[in-house]
Formats: structure tokens, C-alpha cells, sequence
């Protein structure tokens, strides 16, 4: 049974992410963020010891979800259509992404399409419409996460350009060959996903999202795991059938079930890595 309310689903299918507020406990969150700063060398309270403004962790360890968080787990479920569907096990881990100043000297500038940066997640794998390896982008707020603290920022209506962009390359998308900056052109609708530490944010993996300044300085914490699918997603199956991240692609290209057909092999990739022609290899 699904754990959504009725406000979740439609939300979800408007805008495509659900907010899960508390979905950690504050005094979980509060020994995460003691940890990071132990691993970096800094005081959390001298930010004279900040030496770098972002920081990109590596994984250290790694826990169950449902273990972390079982509210967040349930949902996380929901959206993609129940937990067999989910590559065990299903895991949160310490690779926190730490912002403590992001282009803190330069003039606040609110989201919109000459931000930089804007991307979709997935830097691991050959890009298909219906790529099992991110079926949601997840985004955990360890820190509370306010306005001009170094909030993600979301393009709430770029599901659509995505979605479309990947139907029309049926042959694949190299993970930096979306031409990120014209699509984010297409869109208008520009959200920050602030909150309180141990909210959870759930979104839909064509969503374009990117990092904001930290003009504050605040100290920012965030962790955005990949959820990954057994299976490809499917958009062929009546819509009652499909699972809410499958029916929010489809109604993005036109709201009829169709059936998807990779014209190449899938293929992983190796971040930062350039990829080379087969013919040249």
C-alpha cells in the first residue's frame, strides 16, 4: 500500500519531487554534520578553518535507507513502483557535498537560466529515457539549508525538456551531452530546495538542478545518492500500471502509453572520463 497522501501524488505529478519533511532524526543529522567536520579538519565554529569553499566527499561507509530512514525508504518506493523494484541493497552513505561559501563575494543571484551549472545527475552511465540506474535523484539536507545558504536549486518544469530530449536520441546520451545551458533555457519555473536538517527531498531524475551560492556562509551538508532500478522503466503499461515516476515521463511526452527501444547497447561510464569513439579504441 502506498505510504503518499493524496496531496504527495499530485504534487509529485506536478512538479515532479516530493518534499519529506523530518525524514532523519535532528540528533542523527547533528552527528553526521560533527563527523563531516572531523573528517575535513575544520571547526565547525572558526570558519577561519574553512579552508575550501565545496567540498565533494568520498564514502567512507554506507547504511541501509530503511534503516536511516524509514518514512523516506517507503516513499522512495512508492514513487517507483514498489520495493522489488529496487537494485538491493539500498543505501545512503557519508560522501557529503559540502558547501561553506560558494561564490560568497559575488552578488546574490537567484535561480534562472544564466546560473551556472545546471546538469542531470548520472555521470556513471550511457543515458536512455528509460535507464534504470537513476530512478529518482535524492537530495538529503544533514544541515538546515536556507535562502542564499547554498540551496540546490530546481527546474520544477524541466521534466518535460528531458523527457524529450532523451525520446528524441533513442541511441543514447553521453552524460555531458544534454547541451545543459539550452535546455535550461526552456524552462521558467526555478525552485530552491531549502529545509530544515533531516528533510528529504525525492525528485524525478530528469529534473534539472544545480548548486547556488552560499553568500551566507552557513554550513551546508548535503548527500544526493542515486536510486537504482532492477529494470529499465517501462511507459508502455496502462497508466494505472505504471509507477508515479514512469506516469510523470509519460504525461511529459503527451500523457499516451508508448513503448521505448533503446537503438544501442547500455553502457556505463567512467566519471570525468572523456568517452572515445568505438571505431578509435
Amino acid at each position: 500500500m502506498s505510504t503518499l497522501t493524496d496531496a504527495e501524488v499530485a504534487h509529485f505529478l506536478e512538479f515532479g519531487y516530493i518534499k519529506v519533511p523530518n525524514a532523519i532524526p535532528r540528533s542523527v543529522c547533528e552527528e553526521a554534520e560533527r563527523e563531516c567536520f572531523e573528517r575535513l579538519g575544520f571547526d565547525m565554529e572558526d570558519q577561519s578553518t574553512w579552508s575550501m569553499p565545496r567540498i565533494h566527499m568520498p564514502s567512507t561507509k554506507h547504511r541501509e535507507v530503511k534503516d536511516v530512514s524509514p518514512v523516506a525508504y517507503e516513499k522512495m518506493c512508492a514513487l517507483v513502483g514498489g520495493e522489488h523494484k529496487l537494485k538491493q541493497p539500498c543505501t545512503w552513505s557519508d560522501g557529503y557535498i559540502v558547501n561553506l561559501g560558494v561564490r560568497a563575494d559575488d552578488p546574490w543571484e537567484p535561480a534562472g537560466p544564466d546560473c551556472p551549472g545546471w546538469h542531470v545527475d548520472g555521470d556513471f552511465f550511457l543515458h536512455f529515457l528509460d535507464s534504470p540506474e537513476q530512478a529518482l535523484l535524492v537530495i538529503v539536507l544533514w544541515t538546515d539549508v536556507v535562502h542564499q545558504g547554498g540551496p540546490t536549486f530546481m527546474a520544477s518544469d524541466s521534466v518535460p525538456v528531458i523527457a524529450k530530449y532523451l525520446a528524441d536520441h533513442p541511441e543514447g546520451v553521453e552524460p555531458n551531452g544534454f547541451e545543459f545551458q539550452q535546455r535550461i533555457r526552456e524552462c521558467q519555473r526555478f525552485e530552491e530546495a531549502t529545509g530544515e536538517a533531516g528533510d528529504v527531498y525525492l525528485i524525478h531524475p530528469f529534473t534539472l538542478h544545480a548548486t547556488s551560492q552560499n553568500v551566507l556562509r552557513k554550513r551546508r551538508i548535503i548527500t544526493n545518492p542515486a536510486l537504482i532500478l532492477n529494470e529499465p522503466m517501462r511507459f508502455d503499461l496502462p497508466m494505472n500500471e505504471l509507477s508515479l515516476v514512469e506516469q510523470k515521463t509519460v504525461n511529459a511526452l503527451g500523457g499516451v502509453p508508448f513503448k521505448f527501444q533503446p537503438t544501442r547497447e547500455r553502457e556505463r561510464r567512467v566519471p570525468g572520463q572523456k568517452q572515445m569513439p568505438k571505431s578509435s579504441m
